[in-house]
């Protein structure tokens, strides 16, 4: 059985978030190029006519306090949030999301083709098995390196070892019954769910 990876799935926005760290990039690389222009004495007036840093400079330093109105400051304020929870999202989106590269498992072999079998179709499989246990009111399956493991949630606190054990036995009866791979069966209990109510009157 191939033995199971995680990939990385990227997600669509990641590359919106990668074309904006580019562009980021190349600014701070082309004006820390102007600063290196500016360290061999090249004309001043030669680089600002490249970057505009100088200008840039004087419409800032030219700000009085009259310049911002209510308006504009709270123009500017909102414009600031909506930035912030804009690249705050971004930022979410483009996280790496892991997840397990499965794929067929190949159960026959032949001259003229093969058998193959999705690894949900095995988890499924062993899911119904469980269930079919009258004390199993929830399982759940995964397929995993040369395993099955199978979780389940049981309704009778007494009765939890002989659970887990009936269900082992039903889940590779199963695995046998449909001629599927023979693999080492792990159940776990994985909740609790008791029915009864005590009524207080």
């Amino acid at each position: 059985m191939t033995r199971q990876r995680i990939n990385l799935r990227t997600p669509a926005l990641g590359h919106l978030v990668a074309l904006l760290t580019i562009v980021l990039a190349l600014a701070l690389v082309w004006y820390g190029l102007m600063v290196v222009l500016l360290a061999v004495k090249l004309s001043p007036h030669t680089v600002n006519s490249l970057s505009a840093y100088r200008t840039l400079f004087d419409d800032a330093a030219d700000l009085k306090r009259t310049d911002f109105t209510t308006l504009r400051r709270l123009v500017a304020g909102f414009a600031g949030l909506i930035a912030f929870l804009l690249f705050v999202y971004l930022a979410f989106k483009a996280w790496p999301r892991p997840y397990l590269a499965r794929g067929e498992i190949t159960v026959d072999q032949a001259r003229h083709g093969s058998t193959a079998v999705a690894p949900r179709a095995i988890e499924r499989v062993a899911e119904l098995a469980a269930c079919a246990n009258p004390d199993v009111t929830a399982a759940s399956g995964r397929l995993g390196d040369a395993e099955l493991t199978v979780g389940v949630d049981s309704r009778r606190a007494s009765a939890i070892a002989e659970t887990l054990r009936d269900v082992h036995r039903r889940v590779g009866a199963e695995l046998e019954r449909h001629e599927l791979p023979s693999l080492p069966v792990n159940v776990t209990l994985t909740g609790y769910d008791r029915q009864t109510r005590r009524e207080l009157s």
